[in-house]
């Protein structure tokens, strides 16, 4: 998803995102583990939409946007 389209989202469906989001990279670690990873690259990606989406929640909490 784009910035733009997760700035839009509520605060829940923020939560809900990055909920989702922990529980694929916990997903994609334990098949890194096992050898069953296709792409590692899915990691860095998921890692970096966690990001994304805890600092768009910091900035609604401190009220910057």
């Amino acid at each position: 998803m784009k910035v733009k389209e997760l700035r839009d989202l509520t605060d829940a469906e923020l939560a809900k995102k990055i909920d989702d989001s922990k529980d694929e990279l916990f997903k994609l670690r334990f098949q890194l583990a096992t050898g069953q990873l296709d792409n590692p690259m899915k990691i860095k990606d998921v890692k970096r939409n966690i990001a994304r989406l805890k600092t768009i929640e910091t900035e609604r909490k401190l009220g910057i946007r």
